[in-house]
């Protein structure tokens, strides 16, 4: 069951939603202000590192076109 993200284009509030069937019929609107106009946006993770003593993720920060952009390399299968 997946959650999206999703912005508001009239009030830009953001507001999640689960899709629990693909084949289920829902009335989606923003909870704030009712509009139907919105764009879903990408989700921020979220990750814990163990404190046993583990690799944690690895960042690394250049210049790009944007401003400055992030990468996080994150170990694991």
């Amino acid at each position: 069951m997946p959650i999206y993200e999703f912005k508001c284009l009239k009030c830009n509030e953001v507001f999640e939603f689960l899709a629990v069937k693909s084949e289920d019929a829902v009335e989606m609107r923003c909870p704030h202000c009712g509009a139907e106009d919105f764009e879903r946006i990408m989700s921020t993770t979220n990750y814990a590192v163990n404190s046993g003593g583990g690799q944690g993720p690895s960042k690394q920060t250049r210049t790009c076109s944007s401003g400055s952009c992030t990468t996080y390399d994150i170990p694991g299968p």
